[in-house]
């Protein structure tokens, strides 16, 4: 049975910082895609991050010097370190994964699991 638990969620001030992880079990394949996704209240969701199990990364335009996804592929866990945090950070965020790795990219919407999400909070 695949697994991916995320945790490190919660609220801070804008300019704080948190750092989300998501601990992936049961899945099978060797190389596939992680992501971090997020979804405001009102808002479509977005990809955020994703790297390959090869550590090729690409991020959204929004996050771009202030986010940074890494994994470990012993452990099976993602994490996605975040920084300057901003009001409009808020959002659910979710890790994905898919075996999918050559098509990894935040324009990706198709993922075959997803962790059951963790809520992020930016106060101005």
């Amino acid at each position: 049975q695949v697994q991916l638990v995320e945790s490190g969620g919660g609220s801070v001030q804008a300019g704080g910082s948190l750092r989300l992880s998501c601990v992936v079990s049961g899945y099978g394949y060797s190389e596939y895609c992680m992501a971090w996704l997020r979804q405001a209240p009102g808002k479509q969701r977005e990809g955020v991050a994703t790297i390959t199990t090869f550590g090729s990364t690409t991020y959204a335009d929004s996050v771009k010097g202030r986010f940074t996804i890494s994994r470990d592929n012993a452990k099976n866990t993602l994490y996605l370190q975040m920084n300057s945090l901003k009001p409009e950070d808020s959002a659910m965020y979710y890790c994905a994964v898919d075996p999918a790795y050559w098509a990894c990219s935040t324009g990706k919407s198709g993922y075959n699991y997803w962790g059951q999400g963790t809520q992020v909070t930016v106060s101005s």
